[in-house]
């Protein structure tokens, strides 16, 4: 219907193009060289943690599409970014490399992993 929010969905859900609601948890961030274009980069999966909780594909490989790629154009760093955050996007969805991604999106930092 016209004028609801997208529905929620995990990273394993998400549609080849258009715009998409997500949660997931930072698995791993990438910062830049100073020397290149400055991005902030950081990929999203559905769960945290090696082991048989991670979806895998018949030949026992972690399926590509069970992760997302999020990209901050001209930024160096994004305040609360940082690997074992669960978080919200919404954003775009578009093929980078094979990949689902998500450039520039809005984000709702939902928990964050303490540290002992």
């Amino acid at each position: 219907m016209a004028g609801q929010r997208p529905r929620t969905q995990g990273v394993s859900d998400l549609p080849a193009r258009g715009r998409a609601v997500c949660t997931g948890f930072i698995e791993s961030v990438t910062h830049q060289p100073p020397s290149d274009q400055p991005f902030f980069s950081a990929v999203v999966v559905d769960a945290l943690g090696p082991g048989p909780h991670q979806p895998i594909s018949a030949g026992g490989v972690r399926k590509p599409y069970d992760r997302l790629r999020v990209i901050w154009l001209g930024r160096t760093r994004v305040p609360g970014i940082e690997a074992g955050v669960q978080l919200r996007l919404n954003g775009m969805v578009t093929q980078l490399d094979g990949l689902p991604a998500m450039f520039n999106p809005r984000y709702e930092i939902l928990s964050r992993q303490e540290h002992l």
